[in-house]
C-alpha cells in the first residue's frame, strides 16, 4: 500500500508538468493574439488542472510522511505517532489511508475511527474546486467553439 503513494506522487507530478506547459503555451498563443478564445480556455482548464494535481499531490505528502511514522517500529511506536494528537490514542491498533478525501484516519479497537490531523484542511476542497474549475474551462472552451461553428454556418461559411 505504501509503494502506491510515491507512484501516484510521480504520476501527479509529470502531470502537473504536462498540464502546466501545454496550458502556458495556449494562454501564450491567446495573449499573443495568435489564438481564440476557446484555445484560452482550454489553457486555462490545464493550468487549473495542474494546480489541482500539485496540491493533491502535496497532500500525498502528508499522508505519505505519515504512513513512515506509523510504520516505524521501535520504543516509541506504540501509539502510533500521528493518532496520538487526540485522547482516543490509546485504543489505536491500526490505521488507514483514505483518498478522497485524502485522509490518514486511526482505527480504535472498539471498531471506531477518527481521522488524524495529518493533511492540511484546505487540501482536499483546493484540488476538488481546481479540478471543477477545470472541467469548466473545458466545457466551456467545447461550447464557445460550438456556437462560433454554428454561428459560421449561419453565414455561410465553411466549417
Amino acid at each position: 500500500m505504501f509503494f502506491l503513494i510515491p507512484l501516484l506522487i510521480l504520476i501527479l507530478a509529470v502531470t502537473a508538468f504536462a498540464l502546466l506547459g501545454y496550458g502556458g503555451g495556449r494562454i501564450a498563443d491567446w495573449l499573443a493574439h495568435r489564438a481564440e478564445l476557446p484555445t484560452a480556455l482550454r489553457g486555462f482548464a490545464a493550468l487549473a488542472g495542474a494546480v489541482a494535481a500539485a496540491v493533491y499531490a502535496w497532500g500525498l505528502l502528508y499522508v505519505a510522511g505519515a504512513v513512515l511514522e506509523a510504520e516505524d517500529g521501535g520504543a516509541d511506536s506504540s501509539p502510533i505517532r500521528p493518532c496520538r494528537a487526540d485522547a482516543r490514542a490509546v485504543h489505536v491498533i491500526d490505521y488507514s489511508v483514505g483518498f478522497l478525501p485524502l485522509s490518514f484516519v486511526c482505527e480504535t479497537s472498539d471498531g471506531g475511527s477518527y481521522p488524524a490531523d495529518e493533511v492540511p484542511a484546505y487540501v482536499t476542497p483546493a484540488a476538488v474546486g481546481l479540478a471543477v474549475a477545470a472541467a469548466g474551462c473545458a466545457i466551456a472552451s467545447g461550447y464557445v467553439a460550438e456556437l462560433r461553428l454554428r454561428a459560421g454556418a449561419r453565414e455561410g461559411e465553411p466549417g
